[in-house]
């Protein structure tokens, strides 16, 4: 492998309803691997702007570097035109009907718009985890549920997504988020490889 050639571009598009925290998510992002320990919130996350997508990460994986671009449905330009490595299907854990729509309008978007062959891999992504309200008896009663999604029915819905990668966090506290942009980073990188980014496990887990 040519090391001092430049790293590879790897497109990573984030997918989803309007407010789930994709922008948010990615101004955490931008922190890196970053705050730790002294550093923890709160603090002010820095203000992505849409027309600067894509935005663009440096990141060192498997000792080489990598340049990650991340574009969201607020893309300059029309993100059904974009040519992803890497699809994030984001969802607002504290709004069920977010979820939902993954499996009917995104599902049918990413279909009709991107050739999700084997090489193209996926992940589904909860995001504002801190918002997460556990169902009240009530809502329990009879089978019921609350407008919070629980981890295994985001899990489920991923699985039936065949997607391979399910996740959550919250870019807000920045609960998972180091673990999260780690997984990320692994998937990007190995879109650059002869295999692929596709998972080698049989099924998504919970992270």
């Amino acid at each position: 492998m040519d090391y001092t050639a430049p790293p590879p571009e790897v497109n990573i598009l984030l997918l989803g309803d309007a407010e789930v925290g994709k922008s948010t998510f990615l101004s955490r992002l931008s922190l890196g691997l970053q705050p730790q320990g002294d550093d923890l919130p709160p603090y002010s996350l820095p203000t992505m702007r849409d027309l600067d997508q894509p935005f663009v990460f440096n990141i060192t994986m498997y000792n080489r570097p990598y340049l990650f671009q991340f574009y969201d449905t607020s893309s300059p330009t029309n993100y059904t035109l974009l040519h992803p490595d890497f699809l994030v299907l984001c969802y607002d854990i504290s709004r069920r009907e977010s979820l939902n729509n993954l499996r009917g309008k995104w599902r049918t978007m990413v279909n009709g718009h991107f050739d999700c062959d084997q090489a193209l891999p996926v992940m589904v992504l909860g995001l504002k985890r801190d918002l997460r309200k556990e169902w009240t008896d009530e809502e329990k009663r009879g089978g019921g549920r609350g407008p919070s999604v629980m981890p295994e029915e985001g899990l489920a819905i991923a699985q039936g997504l065949r997607a391979d990668r399910y996740a959550e966090c919250s870019a807000v506290t920045g609960e998972l988020c180091r673990e999260v942009l780690e997984d990320v980073a692994r998937t990007a990188a190995k879109t650059t490889t002869e295999k692929g980014g596709k998972s080698d496990d049989p099924a998504c887990v919970v992270q």
